[in-house]
Formats: C-alpha cells, sequence, structure tokens
C-alpha cells in the first residue's frame, strides 16, 4: 500500500509512529476489530450496528458505528450513485475503518457496499482476522415491503437511477464470516446472535 502510495506521489511518504496498534488495544483491553455489515436497503444494517454498539458499548467495549447514510452526509457528500462513485465511497469508508481498527476500536460498517471486489478490497486492509464480513442476508422482497425511506418506491417511479436491487446488482457475500437472516429473526435476536459471534472470536 505505501509502495503505490509512493508512485502516485512521491512527496508522500508515510510516518513511522512510536506507539503501535498492539499498544493503543492494550489500553483499552480488547481487541480490535472491524465488522462490515453488508445488505440490501432494508436489510436492517443500521438498526443493527447501533443495537450492537449499545451491547457492546454496556460491557465496556470502545466501539464506533460507521454508518453508510452518515459518512454520505459528511464525508463523502461529494459522491454520487454511479459505480465508480460507490467504490470510491466504500473505499473511504474502509480506509477510515482501518484507522480506527489502528486506534484500538471496535468498528461496526453498516453500508450496502454492493460490489464484492470493493469489500474484498476493504478486507485487504485489514491484518488478518481484524475484517469480519456479516451478510445481513434479507430478501429483496422484503425490503421492498419494508421499504423504511420510501426509494424502492422511489426508485420504480424512476425517480432514483443506479438503486441497488432495481437497476443496480448486489453481490451477495461468497464467504462471510457471518450471516444473519432478519426474517427470521427479530432485532434483538439478530444482535444476540452477532455479539455471540464475535465474542466467541
Amino acid at each position: 500500500m505505501n509502495e503505490a502510495l509512493a508512485r502516485s506521489n512521491p512527496r508522500i511518504s508515510p510516518y513511522a509512529l512510536s506507539l503501535s496498534s498492539a499498544e493503543r488495544a492494550a489500553l483499552k483491553a480488547q481487541r480490535p476489530r472491524c465488522l462490515w455489515l453488508t445488505g440490501l436497503s432494508g436489510a436492517g444494517k443500521s438498526t443493527l450496528a447501533n443495537a450492537l454498539e449499545v451491547y457492546l458499548n454496556r460491557r465496556a467495549a470502545h466501539t464506533f458505528v460507521l454508518d453508510g447514510d452518515n459518512v454520505r452526509a459528511g464525508l463523502c457528500r461529494d459522491l454520487g450513485m454511479s459505480a465508480d462513485c460507490r467504490r470510491e465511497n466504500i473505499r473511504r469508508m474502509a480506509e477510515v475503518a482501518r484507522l480506527m481498527v489502528d486506534a484500538g476500536l471496535i468498528v461496526i460498517v453498516a453500508a450496502i457496499s454492493p460490489f464484492r471486489a470493493d469489500r474484498d478490497a476493504a478486507r485487504k486492509l485489514f491484518c488478518e482476522g481484524d475484517f469480519i464480513e456479516v451478510y445481513v442476508n434479507t430478501s429483496f422482497a422484503v425490503c421492498a415491503q419494508r421499504d423504511p425511506k420510501g426509494l424502492y418506491l422511489a426508485a420504480r417511479q424512476g425517480l432514483i437511477k443506479d438503486f441497488t436491487g432495481i437497476d443496480s446488482p448486489y453481490e451477495a457475500p461468497l464467504r462471510a464470516e457471518c450471516e444473519i437472516d432478519t426474517q427470521a429473526l427479530d432485532m434483538a435476536q439478530a444482535c444476540e446472535q452477532l455479539a455471540g459471534f464475535l465474542l466467541k472470536k
């Protein structure tokens, strides 16, 4: 990664910090991780991420949620919804998540992140075992029925272009470490399942 950076701008030379990621994590008495929640709009990613953070916070864990809409409201507000813009959106989220993991936090990312290659690229930023892909598996039919933001209706009416599941694809994970079925579980059960998986890890 540093070599690619040097090629793109030879004036940039990453500074070697004295404090290691392990030392930052030791201060918090936890193993930092990135839990990457992916799934269709309306699958329940943000709700699950929020519930999991509350669950972990009450157990003295140091956490942060990077929610797709929240990041797009600030860091990525200059990006549209084309495939290239979505790729850049995920790249930025992954880089921020990596910095937070380096700081010793358990980071919970909630983002549709529809393209498998982009999620794989995000994974490569992390040390082995520090990136956990969580597939929030909810069918298109159920997500479209829930439609909490009215996005499916707007997309079907042609008011939104490049909407995942309608005129832009969603590529489901092939090897997610964890899969949560929000059709079979209520949110409390889903949170317990995900938290249990993380604690076992």
